[in-house]
């Protein structure tokens, strides 16, 4: 099977990307049980097992789409259960939980990272058969971790930066700001295919996300350097 086989385009970057937010979810959960709220354990969704995060939307059809198309690839699975008031500190709580999924995913791309340079510094040549796809799979994997982490950070809801900024707004100001959680969906679509066919040059992935993402993309980079 060769870069060119879609069967193959697609498996390089859905495997990935199932393994980025599978673990980005379990991290809210895991940071949600350390702060006091156990409700994802509760619902046994702490597991890894990609079937109990999958949203056959945001995990399968929709990166299956964009891998095919040759588009930016990214998704989501099921939120992971968070009762905010089962933590011990609800507000600064949420902040934590928030930053656990982005960090989840910076500290996947530093793990790929390494791997990445272990296995280019064992290559005598280009890449073939199983270790051109190992190699495909760990570049994809450290830059769909970085772009979701970045991606995850826009301070609107329903991201996680849309939760870090409902913790630090004041309380009556936070009430309000939640509202906007139960638009998140449409908002997703506004922002990621609507808008960017009306005026081309208000992408918000490209203007926004894709600047820091690509800026952090060369140094991890050259961290995995270090271990070539």
């Amino acid at each position: 099977m060769t870069p060119d086989n879609p069967i193959y385009a697609a498996a390089v970057w859905i495997i990935p990307l199932i393994i980025a937010i599978v673990f980005h979810e379990v991290a809210h959960g895991l940071m949600a049980r350390a702060l006091g709220d156990p409700t994802a354990a509760q619902l046994n969704r702490l597991s890894f097992n990609p079937i109990r995060h999958v949203d056959p939307i945001g995990t399968v059809v929709l990166p299956l789409g964009l891998a095919l198309a040759k588009a930016p690839v990214f998704g989501w699975a099921k939120p992971v259960p968070v009762d905010a008031r089962r933590l011990r500190n609800p507000r600064w709580g949420m902040v934590a939980v928030a930053l656990a999924g982005p960090g989840m995913n910076f500290l996947l791309a530093a793990i790929a990272a390494i791997a990445i340079g272990v296995l280019y510094g064992q290559m005598s040549g280009p890449p073939e058969g199983v270790s051109q796809f190992l190699f495909a799979n760990l570049v994809n994997f450290l830059l769909i971790n970085i772009f979701l982490a970045v991606f995850n950070l826009l301070p609107l809801p329903p991201f996680d930066g849309g939760h870090v900024v409902e913790g630090v707004l004041p309380r009556r100001l936070a009430v309000e700001w939640a509202k906007l959680a139960r638009f998140g969906f449409p908002l997703i679509i506004v922002l990621l295919v609507v808008v960017p066919m009306i005026w081309p040059s208000a992408s918000i992935v490209g203007k926004i996300v894709g600047p820091p993402a690509d800026w952090l993309v060369r140094q991890y980079l050259g961290f995995a350097q270090l271990f070539a």
